[in-house]
């Protein structure tokens, strides 16, 4: 049944934008990447002597965090604002199927998209490093994997919040100035105590316990997703 669900999402999203703002992020990210590196090319390089492609990917990594909240914020928003402007909330509903299934289909297909954008990362990163001069000998797999994914785990209980928020109010300024707010503050997320969600998406990359993290970010998420799901399915429609 949810299948069936995911399957009429993605048809519903067509022509919306959406898939646009999966290939602009990570390709923002690097755009920006190759513009301080092509500035400053002979400082950085002297800077990340030892170690070009960890400079590389640490001069990526801190913009990370804010772009993956703004992503999780836009991409939730649009997809339910396809509802909202279609005003067929009741319809869907209506329909033979469960509203469990309409919402995790929900969920996973804005963490489908955004997994889209962590694959272009982690093949766009290699492909700037390349036209910079780095040596592809010495390209680190692992860590370039672990840039586009590890922050997007630490980032599912604000994927959850995101799209609880998105789904059941109908005033999609609430749900977006949230987001937006919870990414600007992101950029602050050194400063913030470990327990904090907002700094789980840098520390699941580089702070310690990385395991317990990730593992936090996914128990919390599903704790937030079973919150979401039971307003969700205890919500009148109008």
């Amino acid at each position: 049944m949810m299948v069936r669900a995911l399957s009429a999402d993605f048809l519903k999203i067509r022509g919306k934008g959406i898939w646009l703002l999966a290939l602009i992020a990570p390709i923002g990210l690097i755009a920006m990447q190759a513009l301080n590196f092509g500035l400053r090319y002979d400082y950085l390089m002297k800077v990340y002597v030892a170690d070009p492609w960890g400079g590389l990917i640490e001069n990526i990594l801190m913009f990370v965090p804010i772009a993956i909240i703004l992503g999780i914020t836009l991409v939730c928003s649009l997809v339910a604002n396809v509802e909202n402007q279609l005003s067929s909330w009741k319809q869907l509903l209506a329909l033979p199927i469960t509203r469990t299934a309409v919402f995790s289909a929900k969920f996973v297909m804005v963490l489908l998209v955004l997994c889209v954008s962590c694959i272009l990362l982690s093949v766009g990163t290699p492909v700037l490093g390349f036209a910079l001069g780095m040596d592809m000998q010495n390209i680190p797999y692992g860590d370039l994997i672990r840039l586009g994914f590890v922050p997007l785990m630490g980032a599912i209980p604000l994927l959850a919040l995101q799209l609880w928020l998105s789904l059941t109010t109908k005033n999609q300024g609430i749900a977006v100035s949230f987001g937006v707010t919870a990414s600007v503050v992101s950029l602050f997320a050194l400063k913030f105590p470990d327990w904090m969600p907002l700094k789980w998406p840098l520390m699941a990359y580089i702070g310690p316990g990385q395991t317990k993290v990730i593992s936090a970010g996914l128990l919390l998420g599903a704790v937030i997703t079973l919150a979401g799901l039971i307003h969700f399915n205890r919500r009148d429609v109008n």
